[in-house]
């Protein structure tokens, strides 16, 4: 049993290293970067020769997380990371993103892919059809890898008393780990559901983000555990 007291925690949900008490009404299921590029066979990594072989499972997890979160009250937040069509917001040479991107790289490689990759208003760019926006839902457009670089993200969760942030989506490695550390540092809670993320790279990517987010960033749990234990809070 977790020795963590938090006031107002209403239920407390079953991780690693430790039992975390939260108060679903003060949380957030973060669902990160769910878009074709992503997700989709065609989309950017799939391009780039990442291997999304994984995604179709974490996206079936994902939905019972976002359906559960809707059930329970949680803010649902949805992340759509790009740029403009004409890249400016990726940064030029002197940005270490437009060294680093896999995005920009793959296109600087094959020019025919130019304006195809992860640009507004690209199908490349859009969220995958098998997750759609309700009312009440949240989408924050972010440039870099967290996605509280540049965005109005740690507004919206103080506006609405939110001290705890649950991971979902895609790469576990890259978005998800950047986006959460940040979150640490800000004092905000973060929990990693493991089964509802997939990594960008090989496989011991996922093993080697989820080390570091349970032992030094945040809890690790499973959708099934988040699910049963947000739908259990008293209304």
């Amino acid at each position: 049993m977790s020795d963590i007291q938090r006031p107002g925690s209403t239920v407390t949900l079953p991780a690693r290293p430790e039992a975390l008490p939260l108060n679903p009404k003060e949380s957030a299921l973060i669902v990160v970067d769910m878009q074709n590029a992503y997700a989709s066979p065609g989309g950017y990594l799939d391009v780039a020769g990442f291997d999304i072989s994984g995604a179709g499972a974490a996206i079936e997890k994902i939905k019972l997380a976002i359906a559960a979160a809707r059930a329970a009250g949680v803010t649902v937040i949805f992340f759509r990371n790009g740029w403009d069509k004409d890249y400016v917001e990726a940064g030029g040479p002197h940005s270490p993103n437009w060294w680093k991107s896999n995005a920009l790289k793959t296109m600087r490689q094959r020019p025919e892919l130019q304006g195809k990759l992860l640009a507004k208003g690209t199908w490349d760019y859009q969220l995958i059809d098998a997750l759609t926006l309700q009312p009440g839902d949240i989408v924050i457009e972010k440039p870099r890898y967290s996605a509280f670089f540049n965005t109005p993200l740690d507004s919206v969760l103080r506006a609405r008393g939110i001290r705890t942030l649950a991971f979902c989506g895609i790469a576990t490695n890259v978005c998800v780990e950047s986006t959460l550390r940040d979150g640490f540092h800000l004092e905000y809670f973060g929990v990693l559901l493991e089964d509802a993320t997939h990594q960008a790279g090989p496989p011991e990517m996922q093993a080697g983000a989820v080390y570091n987010i349970e032992k030094f960033f945040g809890w690790v749990t499973s959708t099934a555990d988040y699910c049963g234990t947000i739908g259990q809070a008293p209304e």
